[in-house]
């Protein structure tokens, strides 16, 4: 079982604990991304709407994201259930760029491919 490690102490990729590479170690893990993003997108929601909007993931695995995200400072608890920090919101707006560039990427690997 893993747990959010707090910056300056080793994590995948980093035995310095650099701050990046905690955040990445973070949202790389197995449906951290996806909780963010459902929260982001469609609002504060209870755990089992939660479970819902994210379909195919286990309650463990929920439990355990939500942990993390919460030990991480990027989601909280409030009163309509479960919601993104404005940390947490900075974090996933400032992806939109990367969303951008991947969808260039792959455009351009198709147009690679059907040369």
């Amino acid at each position: 079982m893993t747990h959010f490690n707090n910056p300056g102490k080793s994590v995948r990729g980093s035995e310095s604990g650099n701050p990046i590479m905690t955040l990445f170690d973070l949202l790389g893990r197995r449906w951290a991304m996806g909780v963010l993003w459902q929260l982001c997108s469609g609002g504060p929601c209870t755990f089992r709407e939660l479970q819902n909007r994210c379909e195919s993931i286990s309650p463990a695995v929920l439990n355990s994201r939500i942990r993390d995200l919460r030990q991480a400072k990027l989601l909280e608890r409030g009163e309509c259930g479960y919601q993104v920090t404005d940390l947490g919101k900075q974090i996933i707006t400032s992806l939109y760029p990367l969303k951008d560039l991947s969808e260039q990427w792959v455009s351009q690997l198709q147009k690679i491919e059907s040369e």
